[in-house]
């Protein structure tokens, strides 16, 4: 499906992807090869792609220099925050090839996320007129990213998350790169308030559903996830699955279960027994009506958008988050 959005957008996603790879370039072989290989695996693309959406669907189909340049930055934070994720989280694979880091070591992973962060920067600050106003909307989104991976590491040594913690988390770690992907692209075209609003409901609860269905593949597998199957437990991070089988369970089988979590470093075992528990107690099914829920939401919020093709699209993304058709 977002190959074929791709070719779609046509010229507009040709000028994203080769603005991509000339931000990128540098005369230090090591850093230009590693960019080169980082692109190579450059996974769904999907914030760059729904920020080009967002432009056409708010301008009737136009987009500017502006548009091309938000979009390329928030693929290249993306991935700046990946480069630093895997570093922190000791990954050594993402996309189904190994890390930066594993290859190169944690001191390079973070200097090359630097440098895909500083481009990210330089391509919001290049717009004459609008670079002041998208940076600080970024800037918000580095903040909620930083804020975000220190709850959650803070909450996986406690291993007392609750549902109210985990939408925060996503939100900050997840959510809030789209809603800032989304408004950049609709401030980007002169998009009026009402227009952003829908666009940053549409974008926030897309980056939500976004998450709550990598966690379920964390549970289940799937093409294409990215990351070992179990490697949320493996860091002790406690999600929505596991979060909804829990609201199944009496208090002292919940204490038992985040004991069970809280013990996997020393007994890796110990994931099988919660992987069971989270299939046997509903926790699926629960995170699945959740998913349902954001998904549906993000639809809706696209009805105050012009119908365009672009607005099709953009509920096509979201649809097949939950995997319907429409």
């Amino acid at each position: 499906m977002l190959e074929r959005i791709k070719s779609l957008l046509g010229k507009d996603w040709t000028d994203v992807s080769d603005l991509i790879r000339s931000s990128l370039r540098s005369d230090i072989d090591l850093l230009d090869s590693t960019n080169a290989a980082i692109l190579s695996h450059g996974g769904k693309q999907l914030r760059p792609l729904m920020s080009l959406l967002v432009a056409r669907s708010c301008s009737g189909g136009v987009v500017n220099a502006d548009s091309v340049r938000f979009a390329v930055a928030s693929e290249l934070l993306h991935n700046a925050t990946l480069l630093h994720d895997d570093v922190a989280d000791n990954s050594s694979e993402r996309r189904g090839v190994p890390t930066v880091m594993s290859l190169l070591g944690g001191p390079a992973s973070v200097l090359i996320g630097d440098y895909w962060l500083v481009k990210a920067v330089e391509n919001i600050l290049s717009s004459r007129d609008l670079g002041q106003v998208v940076i600080r909307i970024f800037a918000k989104t580095l903040s909620d990213l930083a804020e975000g991976e220190l709850l959650q590491l803070q909450k996986a040594a406690c291993g007392d998350t609750v549902e109210e913690d985990y939408y925060r988390i996503i939100y900050s770690k997840t959510a809030s790169l789209f809603e800032a992907s989304g408004l950049a692209a609709a401030i980007s075209v002169g998009a009026p308030e009402q227009v952003r609003e829908a666009v940053r409901e549409y974008c926030v609860d897309l980056g939500i559903a976004f998450q709550i269905k990598d966690d379920m593949l964390d549970y289940s597998g799937g093409a294409g996830l990215g990351k070992p199957v179990g490697a949320d437990l493996d860091e002790q991070k406690i999600t929505l699955p596991l979060l909804g089988a829990l609201k199944n369970a009496g208090k002292e089988e919940e204490a038992r279960i985040r004991g069970l979590v809280m013990d996997i470093g020393v007994h890796p075992e110990n994931k099988l027994t919660v992987r069971d528990f989270v299939f046997g107690n509903g926790g699926m099914e629960y995170a699945a009506e959740r998913l349902e829920e954001y998904t549906s939401k993000a639809v809706k919020a696209l009805e105050r958008l012009p119908d365009s093709m672009e607005r099709a699209c953009l509920a096509e993304i979201a649809c097949q988050m939950a995997g319907r058709s429409k």
